[in-house]
Parts: C-alpha cells; sequence; structure tokens
C-alpha cells in the first residue's frame, strides 16, 4: 500500500473549524463550497465505485471525484480534455509567452472587486497586444492569443497576473500573407507596459466615476474622490510589470506549455511537505533570489486564508482567446493563416483521447495486465451538514 501523502484536503480537515471560527464572518459562499468540496473529494461522502481486475481478480474501491476547479486533485481529466481541444488550433509557428501584473495596490482593490477588475484586466491586456500588433510601425498584423488568470504567487499572496501565449507573428491587415514576427522578439516590452498601465487605469477611473468599484474595511479612504485619484496618479508615475519571453517551440511545445499553466491552483498538493502543530511546511520557488527553491512554514490557519483568497468569482471564465482565436472567428481566421503557412490542421496524436486515457487509468495497478472493470456503484455516506455552510454571501 502506498504511503499516503500530505494534501490540502487534510490542511482543511484537521483546522477548518479552527479557520472558520475564526474568519467564518467574511468567507463568501463560494468559498465556503470550496472548502467542503475539497474535504470531500474521493471519499465515500460522494459515493463511488468497486473495480475488479479481469486477469487477477484484484478489487479496489474508487471515490468520486469533486470536479470543483479550485481543487488540486481535480484539474488533471480537466486540462487534459481542454488540450485535446485546443491542439487543433495551434499554428506551426513559434509562440512567445507575454505576462502582465497588476501592481499592488490594484491588487487590493481586485480582491474586493474581483469580477470586474479581472474583467477589466482581460480587456487592457487584450487591447494592448492587438493595438501595438496591429501598428504598422511594430507587426503590422491581427494576432490572437489566449490569456489566462492567475491570482497567486509561489507563497499564496494574492499577486493576479495574466499569461498570455502568443503566435509569433498575425495575418496582415489585409488578409494577404502571414506577417512572422523578428527573431526572439514579439513586441517591444516598454510599449506594451505603458500602454497597458494607461488602459487599465483608464477602466478603473470610468469604473470608479459609475461608482462599480467597493471600498471596505481598509480600502474605505479610497472612496474619497481625492484619494481614489491620488493613487492613480501614483500608478501613472510608476513602471508597471511586463514580461516577455523570446518565442519559443512550436505546436507540440505548446501543449507541454499550455499545460503547466491553464489548470492551475493556488499550490499543487506536491508541493506540500509537512503538517506538524499546526504548521504548514511547503516548498516555494524564489523568483528573486535565481528561481532557488525554498521552504516556507506557515499557520494552518493562515494557510486556508491564503488558498481561499484565489478562488473566483461564480462563473467566472478564467481562460479566454481573443483575436483571431476568438470564438467567432476561430475557425475562418486559422484556415486563413494555414493557407499563408501552407500548413494542415494539426491533430492529436501527441494527446491521449479520454478513450486509451480511460484505458491506461484503468490499468491493473497489481498484475499490470488486466483492466479493472466497475462491478458495483457505491451510494454516497450521509453528510453531516456543517452551519457555516448555511451562512449568507458575504465578500470576500
Amino acid at each position: 500500500m502506498r504511503e499516503h501523502r500530505l494534501e490540502v484536503a487534510d490542511v482543511v480537515h484537521a483546522h477548518q473549524h479552527e479557520f472558520l471560527t475564526r474568519w467564518g464572518g467574511v468567507v463568501s459562499r463560494q468559498q465556503h463550497k470550496v472548502l467542503r468540496d475539497i474535504g470531500l473529494c474521493r471519499t465515500a461522502a460522494l459515493g463511488g465505485h468497486l473495480e475488479r481486475c479481469d486477469a487477477c481478480c484484484y478489487e479496489a474501491v474508487a471515490y468520486c471525484s469533486c470536479r470543483n476547479r479550485h481543487c488540486p486533485k481535480c484539474q488533471s481529466t480537466a486540462r487534459d480534455r481542454w488540450l485535446e481541444r485546443q491542439a487543433s488550433a495551434l499554428l506551426p509557428v513559434p509562440y512567445s509567452h507575454v505576462v502582465f501584473t497588476l501592481p499592488e495596490p490594484l491588487a487590493a482593490v481586485a480582491l474586493r472587486n474581483q469580477r470586474l477588475v479581472y474583467h477589466l484586466l482581460f480587456r487592457a491586456v487584450s487591447e494592448t497586444l492587438m493595438e501595438i500588433a496591429a501598428d504598422r510601425h511594430r507587426l503590422g498584423a491581427r494576432i490572437g492569443f489566449l490569456a489566462v488568470l492567475h491570482t497567486w504567487s509561489q507563497q499564496l499572496r494574492h499577486h493576479p497576473h495574466l499569461h498570455c501565449l502568443v503566435p509569433a507573428g498575425g495575418l496582415a491587415l489585409d488578409n494577404s500573407r502571414w506577417i512572422s514576427c523578428r527573431p526572439r522578439f514579439l513586441l517591444p516590452v516598454p510599449v506594451l507596459r505603458r500602454l497597458f498601465r494607461g488602459k487599465m487605469l483608464a477602466f478603473l477611473k470610468q469604473a470608479y466615476t459609475n461608482q462599480q468599484l467597493r471600498f471596505p474595511a481598509a480600502l474605505a479612504p479610497l472612496a474619497h474622490p481625492a484619494r481614489f485619484h491620488a493613487m492613480l496618479s501614483r500608478l501613472r508615475r510608476k513602471e508597471w510589470v511586463v514580461y516577455a519571453k523570446p518565442p519559443f517551440g512550436g505546436p507540440h511545445h505548446v501543449l507541454k506549455y499550455l499545460a503547466r499553466y491553464t489548470h492551475r491552483v493556488a499550490i499543487a498538493n506536491g508541493r506540500l511537505l509537512s503538517l506538524r502543530n499546526g504548521q504548514v511546511r511547503f516548498r516555494w520557488r524564489d523568483s528573486r533570489d535565481k528561481n532557488r527553491i525554498k521552504v516556507m512554514n506557515l499557520d494552518a490557519v493562515e494557510f486556508i486564508r491564503r488558498f481561499l483568497l484565489h478562488v473566483l468569482p461564480s462563473g467566472f471564465v478564467k481562460i479566454r482567446h481573443f483575436g483571431l482565436l476568438a470564438n467567432r472567428n476561430r475557425r475562418l481566421a486559422l484556415a486563413l493563416c494555414r493557407q499563408h503557412l501552407k500548413a494542415v490542421a494539426s491533430n492529436n496524436s501527441n494527446v491521449l483521447t479520454d478513450q486509451q486515457r480511460a484505458a491506461l487509468n484503468r490499468r491493473c495497478p497489481c498484475c499490470k495486465r488486466g483492466t479493472l472493470h466497475i462491478v458495483m456503484r457505491l451510494s454516497t455516506a450521509p453528510l453531516v451538514i456543517n452551519a457555516h455552510a448555511l451562512a449568507p454571501e458575504d465578500s470576500s
């Protein structure tokens, strides 16, 4: 029998009551649901089935997953299925990775206005990339790209930023040809930085004018117009963080790259080291120290609090496509791109189908030859309803 490895669910089981005692009054309904789902994931409470090997009669019980998008155990299957759908949309060109980060003062505003500010972040980034790419003095082309929202740092602090994966080129403005970017260079970062800053601040100013922003608790002073506009003025004088990697490998490299970013949660179970005396130890990568791997000790209640900072609003789409890859014109735009690139549509040969993955997952771990078959469905175990789960919705 394999040794049990520490999971986020173990921290939730051990310290959820203590966390809710301290923070329950400000935890949203969506965050309550995430706690509940992670705690019940792959347990008898969600039901399951009995599997038996057709070669050696080995038997095993498999419990159902919660399928919550914030659960560290439920992302691999969703990611693989999503990658299968994306494989056919990849072009045979290098891709560039561009990251846009909100400065810390705006991160605090975003935390209390998630749905609005995250939407404005997507809008500012998409308009920035497409406008600069269309400039005839830059690339002079219509581009398409995918953007993924991440809201965490390696230490689980609130750190909203967008990862964008951009083909290294685009269609000419008259659709007559494919225009490739210069080698190792997509678009000028200083120009991206300035335009992104200007657009984001303009969108926030308009949202403030329309009284769409909320400023609870420590942010209350920003409700005063003079304070809010003073903050925007300070941010306009700062250099914002925009990072762009040189274009790298083709479609197959891109699939592996996408797998690292699209369906991640705030922390993977594999980074957890121990839970002792109310302290969680986990690995983190220090980007300011040559990406060295370090170990952090964090109070378990604080660990849960930080984890829940990254629960997105219900229904919020965190992976979006823009430009040539937008859903409304993707099929025709990709066909035109491939025509100019003289390429055929990508196939999914390097991506497992659902049937292939299911067959591999159900290979008998005992004899390694047989296949596990479901022989019995298991009903869900009775649940004890936590009174906190019935609390009214509140802002996080």
